[in-house]
């Protein structure tokens, strides 16, 4: 039986049915969930029951694993629950329990709750995120995600034209400030250096030109600071209207995959003091820095 695809909207999520990502897939499932992904960007898997290895074996048909930034941290990697291969997109600490009101990790993931793009941090960015969930809380908790590509699309042909080969510079120290974090150590700050990264991408599979955005963006090269941080709020604002934006309310066993190249996302708020939320993602690796995948040259000052 052939893979089912129902969309969400007529362009921008699908929920896939009749796959089972616990097995390795028939060459015509993999391609028909390829060619959703490039047209849909967010795909639903429901009721999928995986592994950790299933997990990652399903992610790896896409790109290289990442690892997660914890290794970044001086002797954490001793430290994590899941092995590093994964994020932990958890309230819960390497016990299983669920983490403390004054928890490091909790302020650092406060950040999560902001749109963002996830690893534009990184000199050669993700390509697509895979989340699954293994618990959720009772209400709330909810992940938002929003359509850079339409978002482009939609912009005056006097703002694509000025956007055009801008490059921005992409750290996660900035994100993490924007709401008061700032207890990074001089190791963390050297293992995860600012990044330039387009403003607008060209999508290899589609043509389709999309923003590239996130809370990560702090400046834009040759602008003063204060009108490329303008810039980028704008465009951040007009990105997530509410007609750019799907919001997918998790059930148990769902894994949802996204692309990172044009989809910004953010999980919304819910009682991460009461309720234990266990979700792990996998994000594999785009092919190049995405200046370099289209022939710009940066150099950060």
């Amino acid at each position: 039986m052939a893979i089912e695809i129902v969309p969400i909207t007529p362009g921008f999520g699908a929920e896939i049915g009749d796959v089972d990502l616990s097995r390795p897939l028939a060459g015509e499932d993999l391609a028909a969930i390829e060619e959703a992904f490039w047209t849909y960007a967010v795909l639903v898997f429901p009721e999928q029951k995986l592994t950790g290895d299933q997990h990652l074996a399903f992610a790896a048909n896409f790109g290289p694993h990442e690892t997660t930034i914890q290794v970044y941290r001086p002797g954490k990697d001793k430290d994590l629950r899941l092995r590093k291969e994964f994020a932990d997109v958890s309230n819960l600490d390497p016990e299983g329990q669920i983490w403390g009101r004054d928890s490091r990790t909790r302020m650092f993931q406060m950040a999560n709750r902001i749109w963002h793009t996830d690893s534009s941090f990184k000199r050669v960015p993700a390509l697509a995120s895979l989340l699954y969930a293994r618990s959720i809380p009772p209400i709330g908790g909810h992940t938002e995600f929003a359509d850079e590509r339409a978002a482009y699309d939609a912009l005056p042909e006097e703002t694509k034209a000025r956007l055009e080969g801008l490059v921005a510079e992409h750290c996660i120290v900035h994100s993490r400030m924007r709401l008061g974090f700032t207890a990074f150590t001089e190791e963390e700050r050297a293992g995860m250096p600012p990044v330039p990264q387009l403003l607008v991408r060209t999508l290899p599979q589609s043509g389709r030109k999309t923003l590239y955005l996130a809370s990560h963006a702090g400046r834009i090269l040759g602008m003063p600071k204060a009108e490329g941080r303008a810039l980028i709020d704008q465009l951040m604002a007009h990105a997530t209207q509410r007609q750019f934006v799907y919001t997918h309310r998790w059930r148990p066993h769902d894994l949802v995959m996204w692309d990172d190249r044009c989809t910004m996302h953010r999980g919304t708020d819910f009682d991460d003091l009461r309720w234990p939320r266990d979700m792990q993602r996998a994000t594999v690796s785009d092919v190049a820095n995405s200046c370099e995948q289209e022939g710009v040259q940066a150099a950060l000052a």
